[in-house]
């Protein structure tokens, strides 16, 4: 025999304590409905046996092995109605309820297990008449207790409630006036999921809030199928709201009352404190074993639909590793409204009713394998936060005292003299041109600034050219010298390429290659290699010309040009450049003063000397 479902610790004792520690798991409560006059005729035989107060044995018919599930309390067919009252601890929820913690009592099952016969008891049996008290339900037991414990409170408690549907995935109000219209599920930070304008009834005696269970009884969707003349076609909720005034510690110990009476409670709005809610789950179904066909098979659609996402949904819960995860209650409506009941804050007890014939063992099995899930998932009970404790009397004095200087203030700058408010105008005006013209200068300043910086930059990139430019002449001029030079050379034979170069200049360089020579000292590019024959070639050269080659080596090869970086003069386009500032660079001039004479000199004495033969 396979036992399953036993939660750790004593699920009775877990009932009659409440919660206890961080997470309190979910009590589950099973009840096995007595077999029926019709099962009775056929000779059917129960499938189902209790096996002490917590544990339940199922017996296939076929002969398969037994299965066992354990529970927080098992009741059978025999069991009264006042059995499953104290058999479930709802007389500690309603005292969590008073404390302000939320709590929760749903019933689940198949269709025709008796989920709304353990809740509200019987149907009624017409308009006014009361159901007996001993078939009372557990909504009716538990209003009977509350109601009464309330009146011996020292402090006064006001109560409010709520009744509604979950038909087709379309929420109504079985409270409304008028007719039950759709309402919507809006979500905050501070309430969760909750449904906008649904009306909150306050009320005072039992006979009232009887008044609106009957009116919710009546309003609420039913029809008859094969097994079941009475079944509920739509999920209902119903909402007790209980708050009540907090005593404050008099100096002597006793309990001091706030004199102000509680704010009226507006459609849709919840009263603050502890609140007691009450599911009454359509049963699952197979249509195929119901019959249902039309409109009733949508119905069973919808309502197989909604519970299929309440079981994902504490699957899910159960998982350790997507506990911590996205836990989809936006798949339905149901789940929605009973998300802070499956994984909140709040201290949930769940009815699992089944039925004990052998033609409804599947949907029995899967029954009790959703209530066995569901005991192992956890809430975290959350005790009500202690309410602001109110201001000293010498703050709220001190509070009215600001309030009325601030007041008169205001009246004494009202009644200002007018012509104080035009002077202040008129500062303001001036204070306004001001302001206009320091900025007015500020942008007249940053446009002159970006104009000089765009002549700073013409003036560099002329500059750059004509330094260019000086570099072209100047080789130009050593070109030109050095063509001279070879004009006043004599003989047939081939020109030496020492006549273009001094042997001044090839004794002060020494073995250096031509690349390392300064450019004023380098052989022209159309100038062959130096030769052995070149040594002849000096001989024959006139001391004065080497001294005039020697002066004008060391001018040139004494420093660089370092031209200034004026702007160029304006002109026509085809002028050749002038250098400007002369008189501030006196080498770069006397080296193109000596570059000329030594030019002019060698062409004059070229003239002079007749050609070669």
């Amino acid at each position: 025999m396979e036992e399953r479902g036993s939660p750790d610790g004593d699920p009775a004792r877990n009932l009659e304590q409440g919660p206890e520690g961080p997470e309190t798991p979910i009590q589950v409560v099973l009840r096995v409905r007595p077999m029926s006059a019709a099962e009775l005729r056929r000779g059917e035989q129960s499938v189902l046996h209790c096996s002490g107060t917590r544990t339940l044995q199922v017996s296939p018919p076929g002969g398969g092995p037994d299965v066992a599930f354990r529970f927080g309390a098992v009741l059978d067919g025999a069991s009264t109605q006042d059995d499953v009252f104290r058999a479930c601890g709802v007389r500690r929820l309603g005292e969590l309820a008073l404390r302000g913690f939320s709590c929760t009592v749903f019933t689940f099952g198949q269709t025709g297990s008796g989920k709304t016969y353990t809740l509200t008891g019987p149907p009624p049996q017409g308009e006014g008449v009361p159901v007996p008290p001993s078939l009372a339900g557990i909504m009716q037991r538990t209003f009977t207790w509350l109601l009464d414990r309330v009146q011996h409170l020292d402090v006064p408690v006001t109560l409010h409630a709520s009744y509604l549907e979950i038909y087709n995935e379309q929420i109504r109000d079985l409270l409304s006036l008028g007719a039950p219209r759709p309402l919507p599920v809006r979500w905050n930070k501070t309430r969760g999921f909750y449904v906008e304008q649904l009306r909150v009834v306050e009320f005072g005696s039992l006979g009232a809030l009887m008044e609106l269970l009957q009116m919710g009884l009546s309003r609420r969707r039913s029809s008859a199928h094969t097994l079941n003349q009475a079944s509920s076609r739509s999920h209902a909720l119903l909402t007790l709201y209980i708050s009540h005034q907090t005593p404050l510690p008099s100096p002597h110990g006793a309990l001091i009352l706030q004199p102000q009476q509680m704010p009226p409670v507006d459609a849709g709005e919840l009263p603050a404190g502890g609140k007691l809610c009450f599911v009454d789950l359509a049963g699952s179904e197979k249509v195929v074993a119901t019959g249902s066909r039309g409109e009733l098979m949508l119905e069973a659609n919808s309502i197989n639909r909604s519970l299929l996402a309440l079981g994902h949904c504490i699957s899910l819960l159960l998982d350790p590793q997507r506990k911590q995860s996205h836990i989809p209650f936006r798949d339905s409506k149901l789940t929605k409204l009973l998300a802070d009941s499956l994984g909140g804050h709040g201290v949930t007890l769940m009815v699992a009713c089944v039925s004990p014939s052998a033609q409804c063992l599947p949907e029995t099995l899967s029954t009790l394998r959703y209530a066995s899930r569901a005991q192992r998932v956890t809430t975290r009970p959350q005790a009500p936060r202690p309410p602001k404790a109110k201001p000293p009397q010498h703050l709220e004095t001190e509070l009215l005292q600001l309030q009325e200087e601030n007041l008169h203030l205001r009246s004494q700058l009202g009644q200002m003299d007018p012509k104080a408010s035009g002077l202040s105008g008129a500062r303001a005006a001036w204070a306004q041109r001001n302001l206009y013209g320091m900025l007015q200068e500020f942008m007249l300043e940053n446009e002159r600034l970006r104009k000089e910086k765009k002549q700073l930059q013409s003036s560099r990139d002329l500059a750059h050219g004509e330094q260019r430019i000086l570099a072209q002449q100047v080789r130009e001029l050593e070109r030109r010298l050095l063509s001279a030079c070879y004009l006043q050379q004599s003989g047939p034979a081939p020109p030496c390429p020492c006549v273009m170069v001094p042997p001044l200049l090839c004794h002060v360089f020494g073995s250096k290659a031509p690349g390392d020579w300064p450019l004023s000292a380098r052989p022209p590019p159309w100038a062959p290699p130096c030769c052995p024959s070149s040594a002849k070639c000096s001989r024959e050269r006139s001391r004065s010309e080497w001294t005039q080659t020697q002066v004008l080596a060391e001018m040139l090869t004494k420093e660089k040009v370092m031209p200034s970086a004026p702007p160029l003069p304006a002109g026509p386009l085809n002028a050749s450049p002038v250098l400007r500032g002369g008189a501030a660079v006196p080498n770069l001039a006397r080296r193109l003063e000596a570059l000329r004479d030594q030019i002019g000199t060698s062409l004059r004495r070229g003239r002079s000397q007749p050609p070669p033969r």
